[in-house]
């Protein structure tokens, strides 16, 4: 394998797409029409994946699939196509490169430990038969040993990481891959067809219904929409009855978008407003361009630390007991089931039940509520985002619970812990968020509402019966904050914290 195919030409080319499913500012792709003669295109729904999906209407499957359909027809204008597999990739690109007789692979890097192992398999298969595996960074701004300390280590400190990235970044760094077909695009074989979602085993998810639209054409839409709102994205950000997302992740996810046009977005307002920021506004679009940071940071924390998708950033934290057995399954599932009696928490857990996405806010609430009132093993929530979420990033998600649970590499203290109650009524004051996931309290007060087992009477009034309509709190926030801190005591004792 190497990192940059700037040395060599080849006569044909394979573009395998991955988490990259555009054909602008696609560096894989610029780099396979710069030195290839003929460019063929392919993706693979993973086998390897796909079939460990318990669920068959998965969103993320249906986002793939009409991304590869509107991706398709981009490259049969330009009079080319995508192949697209289903198959194990690990077999299925050797055996393709072979049958279409091309000298090279081209393909995003991925950092992911199960996709490095994947990508180390098909090299040597490549290699077997003459053929080289080129990845080149596309999906990070800067990758891993590229922002390194002093000491020559990876930075696993969130602050000095951004001012490392901030100084580092350059015009070149964002600047776009040219994707110049140049008739050099090759169609697929004859009778290549993009299989249906049946054919995948897979059902309809119904992500058009809510309001998610797949493809870089919905991806420009978003972004031109959050172009108008990005300054008051600090602001409006940590409301969830509030526009204030750019709702982009799903398409960051997957590569609809590049993260370099973002990032140029953000950088390009902060320009247009020469660092000034009008009366009533923070800075919305550093704040953006803050959160981007945030994802390569946490990037570079797999690809360094791999153990953490297994354990606890810090080896003191896999001494936490955790609450298991019937007890701490009875608690899981009320957490999952949006039945634990906090109304945003419950409120939360309908959304991405419903919808596959939730608030960034609320999964900090949710993630926190777990851990710290619940006291079930963060390992245990972060599989449910992961199963559930449109938008799911292994090095996102897994940096994001560690944070909550406060076992991660830039955590917040153990002793902190979100109170659902008074976020609840910070960041929902009117409760809108919350009646328009849980119809049943729609009645209830806002001065209630917030913590509904306060004042029984009024709620009764509303229509809402404690332990009926509505469920009774599964623990006292008070009585779990002491617990939380009982249990993190051992972190406390030990040598290396």
């Amino acid at each position: 394998m190497t990192a940059s195919p700037r040395t060599s030409r080849y006569p044909s080319g394979l573009v395998w797409f991955r988490r990259d499913l555009r054909c602008v500012d696609q560096r894989a792709l610029a780099h396979a029409l710069e030195r290839c003669d003929r460019v063929h295109c392919v993706f693979v729904f993973d086998r390897e994946i796909l079939d460990e999906l318990d669920d068959r209407t998965d969103r993320r499957v249906e986002f793939i699939h009409r991304s590869l359909a509107e991706l398709d027809a981009t490259m049969q204008q330009a009079g080319g196509g995508l192949i697209v597999r289903h198959a194990r990739a690990s077999e299925e690109i050797p055996a393709l490169a072979a049958t279409l007789g091309v000298d090279a692979v081209f393909a995003g890097r991925d950092y992911e430990p199960r996709a490095i192992t994947r990508d180390a398999t098909v090299a040597r298969a490549l290699e077997t038969g003459g053929r080289r595996l080129v990845l080149v960074k596309d999906q990070v701004i800067f990758e891993h040993g590229e922002l390194l300390t002093g000491a020559g280590r990876a930075y696993t400190v969130f602050t000095p990481y951004k001012r490392a990235w901030l100084a580092r970044l350059g015009d070149s760094d964002l600047e776009p891959a040219r994707c110049e077909f140049a008739g050099r695009l090759a169609p697929p074989p004859q009778g290549t067809t993009l299989p249906d979602l049946a054919g995948l085993g897979f059902r309809d998810a119904g992500i058009e219904a809510l309001g998610v639209r797949a493809g870089s054409s919905g991806a420009m839409r978003l972004l031109e929409d959050f172009s108008q709102r990005i300054d008051r994205y600090h602001d409006a950000r940590d409301f969830p009855a509030v526009k204030g997302p750019s709702y982009l992740s799903v398409h960051l996810r997957f590569g609809t978008i590049s993260i370099r046009e973002a990032a140029r977005l953000a950088l390009q307002h902060e320009r247009d407003r020469g660092g000034a920021k009008a009366p009533g506004e923070s800075g919305g679009a550093s704040t953006w361009l803050s959160e981007l940071v945030w994802r390569d940071f946490y990037f570079q924390i797999l690809a360094a630390y791999p153990h953490v998708v297994e354990r606890s950033f810090k080896p003191e934290y896999d001494a936490i007991e955790w609450e298991r057995g019937a007890r701490g399954d009875e608690l899981f599932a009320a957490w999952c089931e949006g039945r634990t009696g906090y109304p945003l928490v419950d409120a939360a857990m309908a959304q991405i039940n419903r919808t596959g996405y939730m608030h960034n806010r609320l999964r900090m609430v949710t993630a926190s509520f777990l851990c710290k009132d619940l006291g079930v093993d963060w390992r245990r929530g972060e599989k449910y985002f992961a199963d559930k979420l449109i938008d799911f990033d292994l090095s996102a998600n897994n940096g994001g619970w560690q944070w909550a649970s406060s076992s991660g590499c830039d955590a917040q203290p153990y002793f902190r812990i979100f109170n659902p109650v008074t976020q609840s009524q910070k960041f929902d004051p009117q409760a809108r968020f919350i009646r328009r996931y849980l119809p049943v309290l729609t009645d209830v007060p806002d001065a209630t509402i917030h913590a509904p087992w306060l004042n029984e009477p009024l709620l009764e009034l509303a229509g809402v019966r404690l332990g009926a309509e509505y469920p009774a709190p599964v623990v006292d926030h008070d009585q779990a904050r002491k617990r939380t801190l009982e249990r993190y005591a051992v972190v406390k004792r030990s040598p290396g914290s």
